[in-house]
């Protein structure tokens, strides 16, 4: 008989059973049509070159079945078409599966040596191995023994049931995926029960860990394939896009799953069959740019070498090793290490100083060396509580970075860092001034002798003391009791701990921590302060005024922060700004545009304080600036992270509509649009501040690396960045933007920059939209490199992401927009390889300085770093790594 496609068409709906075993026989999902007569259609597949047939004639008879002749194919085709030549006992039930099998196999044959819209050439080949791994390091590749202990482990009954698959082979993040994955396997095998043996295990292990490309392809596409006729229908593929999305926490692509899948069908189903087959979902992943890779333009032999440069050498002898460790590290921090030097030397001499001048008192006689520690202490403690109200004058630190150049020798961008250290130097100082006095100095003076006594009586009085609640009860005791209780306080809910709120406390408890109470217990400083004052007066052994030195010590840091806390009251008084837009964006994130106000001038990366009378009128909130100095307007993007943040959105919340599909956010209010304008909260803010990334001028190059809503400085600077090429453009036709007084704006030296942003949720690339296609309308000739990475997609290559791929390939190919962020800057998935971040910067600005400006969790903070300094010591490049305050 003559195999015709109307006949196999009919074979291909029956199944082959067997009602006693839990395996039932299938036919391959490569299953299709061999003969396709379709030389009359007016519109021919991209995949066929022309039109050729293969042809087969079979003898059935009884339970067997021979070749009568074979007309077109070749050797292969002939060893595949004999492979029905057996003998089988029951033809009814195997005849059909066997010719649909066989078909298939043909079909795939003579469609790969026909089609030649892709090619499994060198490039192709590359591509197919790292893609559709459903193994990889992100879900574990330990190996077929410990997914067998794990077996052991989750067993029931000597079967692994169909829900602890995904934590079996370490896809327990993924359990939907998983879940599919099982039905795919299960399917292949005739299994129908929903749990399997170890041996079936191992059997599917095998299978997904293959390292072949058709094994994994076709372990994907029986994934789609789900009634295993080989062909991929459009509810299938959005059925596939909905798991791959949420497996991938994409909500936004699985609610348009449907749009997507009709455009997968559009592109490979150009004959409108109503379906696809393997050689088309191939077509797709082998075609599909692979550019995440950030040394594609890069010179391979440059790369080579500098990866020969970059490996790491060990020197055998430990005194050279540890000598340039040394070096290395004063190079990098010499400015620290002066400054902390200086400060030891300075609290170190002030203790030695009045140590030795007591030591040579008649006290000395009665309280020893106990005296010593505890007035040298104290002479610390004056110096330190003088000096830590300096790294918080903002307003002078931000006048000294901008206009004068110690900010070459001094490191201001850790003045919260050194204002930290010096508290330990405070909390040291109270405990040996006060453990001193009060177990040692104390109990000695009452029970010293009379002639011990004697040379005390100008100090203590004729009488006595008689008790120890004599010397607590005093002025000098109380004060320096209720000191130490709020300075313990302070220190205490300063800590991150409970600042952050990382402490899990029982309710009554919680409300004493976070950032308000940090902010409360701070303020405490004033009673501290004049109760230091007080103390240092009324002191028992100094009753010469000139000798009671701490009012001498305090008299101008207290002015001189006094003087910032007047000027920036006056200031944010006539600083009332008005609201211009109100957004809240996904993952709590608040946007509020306002006004800039008169004389207002402030440079990327600056930071301003923000107070909301409705939430409370004591609080001002640092937030970095994220419009430019050049806009009209005054942006932050505010995370709710805290009681105050969250109350604060909660307000504009209250205000604010639901946003229309032209505009983005979730909630929004636009001022001076429409007749209903919303009543909104004041709003007083103060600054600008300085902070580490508004050096970024500085460089010719800038490596800007911003993690979730740390990127709010760093969109700053590339807005900057982005009006800086505008201007040059206006410069270059001769229509030049001048300020009020005619000053035309001066370009500055940034040549390129590099901004990456990483971010864990797909709603966060709302925040920044409308930059991020600024910069792709604008940006001609590429001088800002965005490079977008969503942490919550597995990694490029993983078989959880594939389809992700895809469609982000047609996407952006079909309509300029990414899927994952929808603009038009291409988001990348998984977390970024720094390492080759950096080496491709170093490739293309060879003896350049590159200023890296990070602004983030601290996590990442030494990874670049290091990084940094590694590049800067190897090569010509030279990386300056700063670090914001977050």
């Amino acid at each position: 008989m003559e195999i015709q496609e109307n006949q196999l068409q009919e074979s291909w709906s029956d199944t082959a059973s067997n009602s006693s075993s839990t395996r039932v026989g299938r036919s391959g999902p490569l299953s299709g049509p061999l003969v396709s007569n379709k030389k009359t259609s007016s519109k021919r597949s991209a995949r066929f070159k022309e039109e050729e047939y293969v042809e087969i004639t079979l003898d059935v008879r009884d339970d067997s079945v021979s070749v009568q002749n074979i007309k077109g194919g070749d050797s292969e085709t002939t060893f595949l078409a004999s492979q029905l030549e057996k003998r089988h006992p029951s033809l009814g039930s195997q005849l059909s599966f066997r010719l649909r099998q066989v078909s298939q196999e043909l079909k795939r044959m003579t469609s790969s040596q026909r089609f030649d819209k892709f090619d499994r050439t060198k490039s192709g080949a590359a591509r197919a191995l790292k893609g559709l791994k459903f193994m990889t390091k992100n879900v574990g590749s330990e190996g077929w023994s410990e997914v067998e202990a794990r077996f052991d482990d989750l067993a029931v009954n000597g079967a692994l049931p169909k829900t602890r698959f995904g934590q079996c082979i370490g896809m327990k993040e993924s359990g939907a995926f998983a879940g599919e994955l099982f039905d795919a396997l299960a399917r292949k095998r005739g299994i129908t029960s929903a749990s399997i043996s170890k041996a079936d295990l191992r059997e599917f292990w095998e299978q997904i860990t293959d390292q072949s490309f058709d094994a994994r392809l076709q372990t994907f596409f029986d994934m789609v394939d789900k009634n295993a006729d080989g062909r991929i229908t459009e509810e299938e593929v959005t059925e596939i896009i909905s798991l791959s999305a949420s497996a991938n926490k994409l909500s936004k692509i699985q609610e348009r799953a449907e749009e997507y899948a009709a455009l997968i069908m559009e592109e490979l189903d150009p004959n409108n069959l109503g379906y696809i087959e393997l050689y088309n979902l191939e077509t797709l992943l082998l075609q599909a740019p692979s550019k995440s890779t950030h040394l594609a333009t890069d010179s391979r032999v440059l790369s080579q070498m500098l990866s020969q440069k970059l490996v790491p050498t060990k020197d055998h002898n430990p005194i050279k090793r540890c000598g340039r460790g040394v070096a290395y590290f004063v190079e990098d921090n010499w400015r620290r290490i002066w400054v902390l030097a200086l400060w030891l030397a300075i609290c170190a001499g002030l203790f030695t100083w009045k140590f030795i001048q007591y030591k040579h008192r008649a006290v000395f006689d009665v309280m020893g060396y106990c005296v010593t520690t505890a007035k040298g202490a104290a002479e610390t403690l004056k110096f330190n509580m003088a000096l830590i109200l300096l790294p918080v004058c903002r307003n002078t630190i931000t006048w000294i970075r901008s206009k004068t150049k110690l900010g070459g020798v001094v490191p201001f961008d850790d003045n919260i860092n050194f204002h930290k250290v010096i508290s330990v130097g405070v909390a040291i100082g109270v405990g040996l001034h006060a453990i001193s006095h009060l177990t040692c100095d104390f109990p000695r003076l009452l029970h010293a002798t009379d002639e011990e006594y004697e040379p005390m009586k100008p100090f203590f009085g004729d009488k006595r003391p008689n008790n120890y609640w004599w010397f607590v009860k005093g002025t000098e005791g109380w004060t320096g009791v209720v000191m130490v209780v709020l300075m313990a306080i302070a220190f205490t809910l300063a800590q991150p701990w409970f600042r952050r709120n990382r402490l899990k406390l029982p309710k009554p408890l919680k409300k004493l921590t976070g950032f308000n109470a940090f902010w409360y217990s701070h303020h405490l400083f004033v009673i501290v302060y004049a109760l230091l004052i007080v103390h240092g007066h009324y002191l028992y052994l100094s009753k010469d005024w000139y000798k009671r030195t701490t009012w001498m010590y305090l008299a101008v840091p207290i002015a001189l922060y006094a003087l910032e806390r007047l000027i920036r009251a006056v200031r944010s008084g006539y600083k009332s700004v008005r609201i211009l837009k109100v957004a809240v964006y996904p993952g709590n994130v608040l946007s509020l545009h306002m006004s800039k106000p008169q004389g207002f001038k402030y440079t990327s990366g600056q930071y301003i304080f923000v107070n909301c009378s409705a939430v409370s009128a004591f609080q001002w909130h640092p937030f970095s600036i994220t419009s430019a100095p050049s806009d009209d307007y005054v942006s932050i993007h505010i995370r709710t992270l805290g009681d105050w943040t969250a109350q604060l959105k909660a307000t504009f919340s209250r205000v604010c509509l639901p946003a229309k599909s032209d505009q983005s956010g979730l909630l929004r209010a636009d001022v001076g649009q429409g007749d209903n304008k919303p009543r909104l909260p004041k709003l007083l803010i103060d600054g600008p501040y300085g902070a580490p990334a508004q050096d970024y001028k500085m460089y010719d190059v800038l490596l800007l690396v911003g993690l979730g809503i740390g990127a709010t400085p760093l969109i700053s600077i590339v807005k900057d960045v982005l009006n800086n090429i505008k201007h040059q453009k206006d410069l270059e036709e001769g229509t030049v933007d001048s300020d009020s007084k005619g000053n035309r704006r001066k370009p500055f030296a940034t040549q390129r920059a590099y901004f990456y942003w990483v971010t864990r949720e797909q709603g966060s690339f709302e925040w920044f939209r409308g930059v991020m296609n600024e910069v792709a309308e604008y940006d001609q000739d590429k001088v800002i490199e965005l490079h977008n990475y969503c942490t919550s997609v597995y990694e490029e290559g993983d078989a959880r992401s594939a389809l992700i791929a895809m469609l982000q390939s047609l996407q952006h190919a079909k309509n300029g927009l990414d899927i994952v962020s929808d603009t038009r800057v291409k988001t990348h998935f998984a977390r970024p390889n720094w390492r080759k971040v950096f080496k491709h910067v170093t490739i293309n600005h060879p003896d350049k300085r590159v200023g890296v400006f990070y602004c983030g969790a601290a996590g990442l903070t030494g990874e670049l770093r290091r990084l940094s300094q590694d590049f800067s010591r190897k090569t010509t490049t030279k990386f300056d790594f700063h670090k914001e305050n977050f």
